[in-house]
């Protein structure tokens, strides 16, 4: 172009300055050059003309340059333009290694970050994060060297504006530590990370936000259902965190409670209490109200419906608990009653808000006559009883009536504090006599998938160790924990009749280690009973005209073993198979091994629990209890101990954890975790067959760290091969395992006399 083109002088004068030809910054030019005048100084304006002249000169196109033009206005006036050496030398670092294609992301983004960040000193922060990421994985694909370009790279970049909204600096940075530390040698599943598509990328991303997730209070959440509503459902999250158009709003189906991943505090309602509310809310309706069929209804007259109904159903719970109204109407929203303008914008979603905010909250301050008659007809109608939907429905349907405005029509609507956002969205109230494709019946029956009703409660949720990477993998293991069925009692009698000689050489055994229950405690001014021999003395003394010693009771203290227990067994496939030298499986012999053990440690009078566990792949670890410490050695146990049965596989690491958290709240000095195993940790989904092991010897550190003593029994010939690894010198192979009935409990009498 030449200088005539513009009529300005100067603006030939910052063409010149550009020193360009590409015809797609020449398009723009005087558009970005207005933005550029309007926020920079005029350093900042040469400074940003020599920057964009080197961008052009790199070889890569018109991208980076039109990119940086229209990104570096914005972006310096969010973090000032002291930043731009620091970005600029990012780019010049990108240019001289493999990474040049990634330039242009990286300025295509670089406004929105800046915006996110606010400041030169946070900026810095993030460009250093990004130098992190690009060092550690150019050229570390299969040991070649500046070579491949960092394959995330441009991945992060165009994420980089979403990851800053939900996270700090320093949980972004952790974050793509992780990724670098897992994938920095694997390009595919990089890419997936950093462009946030992989399953860790997403759990990593919400272990490092801030509020209170789900996962962490789904078992709480749970609990609350059952206990003061007496409901229960599977509770099924959904991201806040990659949807930013649509905002999903909670709601129930056939599938379950669908809720949040997380929520942060809102003012001073916690996280979990808004779940509370939104759960209590869902109850409700769940209980309450009765579906309407909708075919006739206009969208406006179903959304006062809904208004209606949810303060009816809100009304109800907070008459039956009244410490909600206190939750409810610090999260409802309190909208101005001047705040909407009905010349141009449609009015209705502010009239509802108001009215509901009033239905709920008696200071409500509103002067709107009609909504007043409204509150006041709605608390005749729910005073006296819980009234019903069809009622609620037709008093909603009068107030439309009345209030209904043309201005309601208009395309332009006031959003403003008009959300109540624990409440859900109101799919269960409304049915159709023809149903389309979007109205799928809510309140059909969850299918339930084979062995399903096994899964208790909703799992907890473990980290899993990568020995590669040295780094947990955060929420890795999903264990679901039931009661095992039961079977016939009856079958266990049978088989501690047959080791009858077995048990009497175990009763002399544990009558030694049996303690002496009480043990005397003398001179004690109170107590239990008399000392005799102390009474008699100060009788003495007191007949003699001396002071007598008052300390004439005494009283007793139990002289007993405080050691808790958690025996833990390896239900895994392999224990159907015939033990070597004797026609009974693995499984039986460990039936008849761990009846004779509980029956030993009831002896004793030690606190015991016992659990078994399988898994299929890290999404479905079964963790089935036995018997609970509170439990004594009766029927109900021997039913669920004639009734194991063995199948899939053995991801050690997950129970050993979950048994731990158990084993470590009880009250005891010595805690014992014995593992009775007969093969190697292994899983369908654990293509490393170190993986497992290494995630095993992490967990025994972790109990050990808490102060649980873990032993492992092993049933595997070969277990010198990796038991080792994982317990150190805390095992026992027992090679003839047709011997185990009788080994097991000796070997617990050996660690715990």
């Amino acid at each position: 172009m030449s200088d005539a083109a513009y009529q300005h002088p100067l603006m030939a004068a910052y063409w010149r300055q550009l020193d360009t030809r590409f015809a797609q910054v020449e398009a723009v030019f005087d558009d970005v050059m207005a933005e550029a005048l309007a926020v920079l100084s005029r350093e900042g304006i040469d400074a940003y003309l020599e920057a964009g002249r080197v961008i052009g000169k790199l070889g890569r196109g018109v991208e980076p340059m039109l990119a940086f033009l229209e990104e570096w206005p914005s972006a310096a006036q969010a973090v000032g333009e002291d930043a731009l050496p620091a970005v600029m030398a990012l780019v010049m670092r990108m240019q001289k290694s493999p990474n040049g294609r990634a330039i242009a992301p990286f300025l295509q983004t670089l406004a929105p970050v800046a915006r996110r960040l606010q400041s030169a000193e946070q900026l810095a922060h993030y460009l250093d994060v990004t130098l992190d990421l690009m060092t550690r994985t150019t050229g570390s694909i299969h040991g070649h060297h500046t070579t491949f370009p960092s394959p995330g790279l441009p991945e992060f970049f165009a994420q980089a504006p979403a990851l800053l909204a939900l996270l700090t600096l320093a949980g972004l940075r952790n974050w793509v530590e992780y990724g670098i530390r897992n994938y920095g040698s694997h390009p595919e599943r990089q890419k997936d990370y950093f462009s946030l598509q992989s399953a860790d990328a997403r759990a990593v991303l919400q272990r490092e936000r801030h509020g209170t997730l789900l996962v962490d209070v789904e078992r709480r959440l749970d609990l609350y259902l059952r206990g003061l509503w007496g409901d229960h459902d599977h509770l099924v999250p959904y991201s806040t965190a990659f949807d930013e158009l649509r905002k999903p709003v909670p709601y129930y189906d056939k599938l379950g409670i669908r809720l949040p991943d997380v929520y942060d505090d809102l003012g001073e309602i916690s996280g979990l209490d808004r779940y509370r509310a939104t759960l209590a809310h869902m109850v409700g309706h769940r209980r309450w109200s009765e579906a309407q069929v909708a075919d006739n209804w206009s969208p406006f007259q179903r959304m006062a419906v809904e208004f209606f109904e949810d303060c009816r159903i809100d009304t109800l719970l907070m008459r039956e608990y009244p410490g909600l109204r206190r939750i409810f109407l610090a999260l409802h929203p309190k909208p101005l009653e001047t705040a909407c303008d009905p010349e141009t914008t449609s009015c209705l979603r502010h009239r509802l808000a108001m009215l509901s905010r009033a239905l709920l909250d008696p200071d409500h301050g509103y002067l709107d006559a009609d909504l007043n008659d409204f509150v006041a007809r709605f608390h005749d109608l729910t005073r006296d009883g819980e009234s019903s939907t069809r009622e609620i429905a037709s008093l909603a349907l009068s107030y439309v009536a009345r209030t209904r405005r043309q201005s309601d029509q208009f395309a332009k609507v006031h959003f403003d504090d008009t959300v109540v956002d624990y409440r859900d969205d109101n799919r269960q109230l409304w049915t159709f006599i023809e149903e389309g494709d979007e109205e799928e019946a809510f309140d059909q029956k969850r299918k339930i998938e084979p062995g399903e009703e096994l899964r208790g409660l909703p799992p907890r949720h473990y980290p899993e160790w990568d020995y590669a990477s040295q780094t947990y993998r955060p929420d890795w293991a999903s264990v679901y924990e039931a009661l095992h069925p039961s079977g016939n009692a009856a079958d266990i009698d049978r088989l501690l009749a047959k080791h009858g000689a077995l048990a009497k050489r175990l009763k002399k055994m544990l009558d030694l280690l049996k303690p002496q229950d009480k043990v005397r405690i003398r001179y004690q001014e109170e107590g239990s009973e008399l000392d005799l021999d102390v009474a008699i003395r100060s009788l003495i003394d007191f007949k003699g005209g001396a002071t007598p010693d008052p300390r004439i009771n005494m009283s007793h203290r139990t002289d007993g073993r405080d050691i808790a227990v958690m025996l833990l067994l390896d239900l895994s496939e392999s224990l159907n198979e015939k033990a070597a030298g004797s026609d009974q499986t693995i499984l039986e012999l460990s039936q008849e091994a761990v009846s004779l053990l509980a029956w030993s440690i009831e002896q004793l009078g030690d606190p015991l629990a016992i659990a078994g566990f399988h898994s299929n792949t890290r999404h479905d670890v079964r963790y089935l209890h036995l018997k609970g410490y509170s439990e004594h050695w009766n029927d109900d146990v021997k039913a669920r101990l004639a009734a194991m049965q063995a199948g899939w596989s053995t991801r050690m690491g997950a129970a050993m954890r979950h048994a731990a958290h158990t084993l470590a709240a009880r009250p005891a000095d010595k805690k014992l975790m014995l593992i009775l195993t007969d093969g190697r940790p292994s899983d369908v989904d654990a293509h490393d067959e170190r993986l497992l092991v290494e995630d095993a010897r992490q967990a025994v550190k972790e109990l050990d760290r808490d102060g649980i003593f873990a032993y492992c029994i092993s049933l595997d010939p070969k277990a010198d091969e990796y038991v080792s690894d994982i317990f150190g010198r805390q095992y026992s192979v027992i090679d003839h395992v047709e011997r185990l009935p009788e080994r097991l409990p000796q070997l617990f009498v050996a660690l715990t006399k």
